[in-house]
Formats: structure tokens, sequence, C-alpha cells
């Protein structure tokens, strides 16, 4: 009866040791050389183009919009 408990018991323990076993090897060490971090933002200059950018796009869907209705009529 004693080795029953056993049997009950060692299954959870290797369980355990295999999901601890896929953990490490899933998470490899990183390789190569490590990267310095990026540049600075410099958020104006991004906020300037990304207006830039939606002034054409709202430019040409009104150019696109305008010869659609002018073949409509």
């Amino acid at each position: 009866m004693a080795s029953r408990g056993r049997r009950g018991g060692v299954p959870a323990r290797d369980d355990e040791q295999r999901r601890e076993e896929r953990t490490e090897q899933q998470a490899p060490a990183p390789q190569g050389p490590v990267l310095p971090p990026p540049p600075p933002v410099d958020y104006g200059v991004f906020m300037q183009g990304l207006v830039q950018a939606m002034q054409t796009q709202a430019h040409t869907q009104a150019a696109l919009q305008a010869q659609l209705e002018a073949q409509v009529e």
C-alpha cells in the first residue's frame, strides 16, 4: 500500500520538473552583442510629419471624392 502512495506523488513531481525544464528551454540566453538603446525621439519632428501625412491624406481623399462625383454626373 505504501508503494501506491509513492506512485501517486512521483508523477506530480516529475510533471513539475518537466515544466521547469521546458520553461528553461523556451527562454534561451540572448546571443550576440547587446544593442545600445535607440536614440531619443524628437516628438516635435514626429508630430510635424504626422500632421503633414494626415493633411496629405485628407487632400488626396477630397480630390478622389471630387473626381468620383465628376464621373457620376
